[in-house]
């Protein structure tokens, strides 16, 4: 989207094969981007290369309808683009979209002068944006349901013809991905003025994005995933490509299996998990709440109970992230006690189960590791791994070869 809204062309290498990012490239096509293909280094398996012939910050179609699927990332972030650009537009997607919440993100659009209505009950898509270009001006966007609220306006700030000033309310959750939405604005070259706590934050008018060439980082979340294979069967899994300054705070699921007992290695440009995991802990995964899942999977193999805290937004994702892993986990045998923000899981002796995905990718890519250690784990719906990751099953297949 960045590249999308700056001048001239960028190339951006490595960026993930995914229905996600389908949905956003296909989303930005029908606004008048230029956005193709290449062959350019597609350095790694499940990865391309595309190059975008920026806006200039003026889009072509002035009207359009555009569908997004179930990619929260994609709404979010294009309201707040076409909603600061303006225009008529309507944004739709999948039945579970209309259950997602944007109601905080088109009120702080309001704030500013848009027209921007969440058209189902609870605030939430479809999104209709009805309204000229702003100027800019003052806001206030709550922090404690989604992190993209924030990075969607930080993004589309630059659109505005003046003065922005964005105001956080409440405890903002997901800091690290704010943090790298700021760090990827600034190598397109628009700096913000933030303070310590990220609760202000200033842009000058005459802010612009250039185009250029962009090397975006392997998966982080995708990668908790064979991290957390070798926790539960032990062994190691080696990630290339990620190291403890990656802009991804999702490396930090690495802390918490060596707080559960795996032991992690590292070098300039790759981080290792030896499993396996002996021991539960008590862990805020308030930051790196995509990693969930996939941490609930090692729980079922260790001694003790062990509890997640600070992740209440994951009821609000791709599905009830408490709730209904509550419900898959007491399928493979565990006991688990649901509360709010969070869950402990008591693990006991795991049982074949035939698994629900909610037509979430990351239900199905970290329960269906439950199967390394216990026959009879049955994904429903496989297919939705696409969301994020098509290839997941053929290369954890591979990967457990190498093994």
């Amino acid at each position: 989207m960045i590249a999308a809204m700056a001048e001239g062309k960028s190339l951006l290498v490595g960026g993930l094969e995914s229905d996600d990012t389908h949905f956003m490239s296909e989303s930005l096509k029908r606004l008048g981007v230029g956005v193709t293909h290449t062959s350019h280094c597609a350095s790694r398996v499940g990865s391309q290369a595309l190059s975008i012939s920026g806006s200039a910050g003026k889009f072509a179609e002035e009207s359009a309808q555009l569908f997004i699927g179930n990619s929260g990332t994609s709404v979010r972030f294009l309201t707040a683009m076409l909603g600061i650009h303006g225009g008529d537009y309507r944004l739709d997607g999948v039945p579970r979209m209309r259950q997602r919440p944007i109601g905080p993100l088109v009120d702080a659009l309001n704030q500013l002068g848009a027209n921007v209505t969440a058209e189902s009950f609870g605030g939430c898509p479809p999104v209709r944006i009805n309204n000229i270009r702003l100027t800019g001006g003052e806001t206030e966007v709550g922090g404690s349901i989604s992190s993209q609220y924030l990075s969607g306006l930080l993004m589309a700030a630059p659109l505005a013809e003046s003065d922005v000033i964005i105001q956080v309310t409440g405890d903002l959750i997901s800091k690290p991905y704010v943090t790298m939405t700021l760090a990827v604005m600034k190598s397109f070259g628009v700096e913000v003025d933030v303070d310590s706590e990220m609760k202000n934050f200033r842009f000058s008018k005459g802010s612009r994005y250039i185009g250029r060439e962009y090397a975006i980082e392997p998966d982080a979340s995708a990668a908790s995933y064979f991290w957390a294979a070798a926790a539960i069967c032990g062994g190691t899994a080696k990630v290339t490509g990620l190291h403890r300054n990656a802009l991804q705070g999702d490396v930090e699921f690495v802390d918490c299996l060596e707080k559960m007992g795996c032991r992690v290695a590292e070098g300039e440009d790759w981080i290792s998990i030896t499993g396996p995991a002996t021991q539960g802990a008590d862990l805020d995964m308030g930051h790196i709440s995509d990693t969930v899942q996939s941490l609930a999977a090692v729980a079922l193999f260790v001694d003790g109970p062990t509890t997640v805290r600070n992740i209440a937004h994951n009821r609000v994702k791709e599905t009830d992230r408490i709730g209904n892993l509550a419900i898959e986990l007491r399928k493979l045998g565990a006991r688990v006690d649901e509360f709010e923000d969070g869950l402990t899981i008591h693990p006991e002796k795991t049982q074949p189960a035939e698994i629900e995905t909610y037509d979430d990718h990351r239900m199905a890519m970290s329960l269906s590791l439950v199967g390394l250690r216990q026959a009879g784990v049955i994904i429903k719906d496989p297919k939705c791994v696409s969301k994020t990751y098509p290839r997941f099953f053929q290369d954890m297949n591979q990967f457990l070869k190498q093994g």
